[in-house]
């Protein structure tokens, strides 16, 4: 089934939705268009994408066939730096498992399997193709997001108050930083995440490898996405098992599991908590792909103990779900036919899904220390979208904000504070251009402040139809990070491109500071640290280690925490959290694969993950 063509937009876009704000090291424009139109039915997903060869002269070898071509430098990229210094704000725009030993051998990823019944796994029919990873810019891409700007912005401004999308900025008295659900957090400190900015200068670490695990190997490709950290223990899916590690390394226990992991809730919780989304059964001749996304597992990361695994049923058929997650001492799971939630403590049934008169289904939750569901109603494309905060005993709505017209794929970035993204076009295929503040304290959700990537100068990574998902950004309780896309640094004595990370007010949607980078290689938000700093990772060169970075909350300035060794840079790059799962906790780096694969003649051992510390 086709989409009819958008109306005709107007020459010029009244500001609001889809409008940049302003930004770090570019000058005002108006917003570029963005993806196409969604296409029906969806393809499956790509291969995932290459190691990115920041500053490092060798060329990598050729990936396999189907797998995507690293987008070329932005047309226009600035080649100097505009007045006052690339990265700093324009004029001012109105209110719009063995030890290691040895080196990893540079490795090529594979092209995806179409999942069971012929879908993409884990995605929905008629959503968007591809996965967040790229993306073109086509007229019928403007044609779409100048349509959506047009029909959403009379429903927004309202919401926004008469058309301010963004109020005076200002600092309040307290600007400590404050773990949110956005990124992984890990280590002791402060609960709450006073960490206050601009105290005493952290020693930097001298990291090495300290242990390592080799992947295993497979026929076919094995998702493996998921890694958790306590103060005892990191845990990591693997084929078809969930592994322990000690901090340092070491394996502490293994927990098998019938069938392929699909999803995992993205961090533990502060008792050692975590849950998987499992197929029900391996590969087999019958069922190339294994079964569908139905079982739901609770376990502890410390012990490696099965807490509890449950599945629920529609009819005599199992219910198959897309996203699994934790949000106030509850799991929820949510997909196309509805969503479900248990009591992580003992496993008991909360709800099931069920579709009332509205036709309403929770396509998935957001969590954290809230539940936040993204509700469904009418036809998945041109349906309504409600943003949610749940009771998580109960279900019931505590607040409800709905989404504009043709924002039909939001991802729930973080729960408390409340942010989400959406992609109305222009987001250069990172899956979100815009991310919308909101204020849940009421029953009728507000929208406190909207910010945009600016038609892809920003990078975080919201794939295509996830709705906790977002990955190379972070959320604290007033401010929102994100990446620059990489460019000239402007210096003639420097080599190689750079970018910066961008600290956003939450009330205002303004800009308020900013992180160097480093000319040759690229920095990606990590997460959080258990004082609630925001943690950076500065992706390792050719010829130099990375280094694990910590953000100032009040100056923007970063502390070196952690400089690998110069010799593991090559390991490192391997599973480079710019494209793979990252995590700093407890004083180490951990950096694990999404995905096992059929080994290649010729490339080497592959790695399933990589500690980094001290010791």
């Amino acid at each position: 089934m086709s989409t009819p063509p958008p109306p005709q937009p107007p020459n010029q876009p009244p500001p609001g939705f889809g409008a940049p704000s302003p930004s770090y090291g570019y000058p005002p424009q108006q917003p570029a268009p963005g993806a196409p139109a969604p296409q029906s039915p969806p393809q499956p997903p790509q291969a995932a994408p290459q190691p990115p060869g920041y500053g490092y002269p060798q060329t990598p070898p050729a990936p396999p066939a189907g797998a995507p071509q690293p987008p070329p430098p932005p047309p226009g990229a600035p080649q100097t730096p505009p007045p006052g210094g690339y990265g700093y704000p324009g004029p001012g725009q109105p209110p719009a498992g063995q030890p290691a030993q040895g080196y990893p051998q540079y490795n090529t990823y594979p092209q995806q399997q179409p999942g069971p019944y012929g879908a993409a796994p884990g995605q929905y029919p008629g959503a968007p193709a591809g996965n967040g990873f790229g993306g073109n810019n086509n007229d019928g891409a403007k044609k779409k997001r100048m349509a959506i700007i047009a029909g959403a912005v009379a429903a927004v401004l309202v919401l926004a108050g008469g058309g301010i999308w963004f109020a005076t900025s200002g600092k309040g008295d307290d600007d400590a930083p404050n773990v949110s659900s956005a990124g992984q957090t890990g280590g002791t400190g402060n609960k709450g995440g006073k960490g206050g900015g601009g105290g005493e200068k952290p020693k930097t670490g001298a990291g090495k490898l300290l242990f390592n695990v080799e992947q295993e190997k497979v026929d076919d490709m094995v998702n493996m996405k998921g890694m958790w950290a306590t103060d005892q223990a990191v845990a990591k899916a693997d084929v078809y098992k969930i592994v322990g590690y000690g901090l340092s390394g070491g394996k502490k226990w293994e927990l098998p599991l019938d069938g392929a992991v699909c999803w995992a809730n993205p961090q533990a919780t502060e008792d050692g908590k975590a849950v998987v989304l499992v197929s029900d059964g391996k590969p087999s001749n019958e069922k190339k792909y294994g079964g569908p996304c139905t079982q739901v597992i609770a376990f502890d990361v410390n012990k490696g103990t099965k807490l509890w695994q449950k599945s629920t049923k529609s009819g005599d058929r199992d219910v198959s779900f897309s996203e699994v997650t934790i949000g106030g001492g509850t799991v929820a799971a949510g997909g196309i036919s509805g969503g479900a939630a248990w009591s992580l403590a003992d496993g008991k049934e909360l709800w099931a899904p069920k579709a009332d008169g509205d036709d309403c289904r929770d396509g998935g939750y957001g969590g954290g220390s809230k539940l936040v569901a993204v509700r469904r109603c009418g036809d998945i494309e041109r349906g309504i979208v409600k943003i949610q905060t749940l009771d998580p005993k109960s279900g019931a709505v505590k607040s409800s904000y709905q989404m504009p017209p043709g924002l039909a794929w939001p991802h729930i970035a973080s729960t408390d504070p409340l942010v989400v993204g959406a992609n109305a076009g222009g987001s250069k295929g990172n899956g979100a251009s815009d991310f919308f503040v909101i204020d849940d304290s009421a029953k009728d959700g507000k929208l406190r402040s909207k910010i945009s990537t600016d038609n892809g100068k920003y990078e975080p990574r919201c794939p295509a139809t996830e709705v906790e998902g977002c990955t190379k950004m972070i959320v604290t309780k007033d401010t929102l990070y994100m990446p620059t896309e990489d460019h000239s640094s402007g210096d003639p004595n420097q080599s190689g491109r750079v970018n910066e990370i961008v600290a956003f007010d939450l009330s205002s949607g303004q800009t308020k500071g900013k992180t160097d980078g480093t000319a040759g290689s690229t920095m990606v938000p990590l997460g959080i640290d258990g004082d609630g700093y925001p943690i950076a990772y500065q992706i390792p060169t050719y010829d130099a280690g990375g280094k694990v970075l910590r953000i100032d909350p009040k100056t923007y300035k970063a502390d070196v925490l952690l400089k690998n060794a110069d010799e593991t840079s090559r390991p490192e790059r391997e599973l480079s959290p710019d494209f793979q799962q990252g995590l700093w906790a407890q004083g180490r780096l951990y950096l694990g694969t999404n995905y096992a694969h059929r080994s290649s003649a010729g490339l080497g051992k592959q790695y399933t993950m990589m500690i980094f510390g001290e010791s």
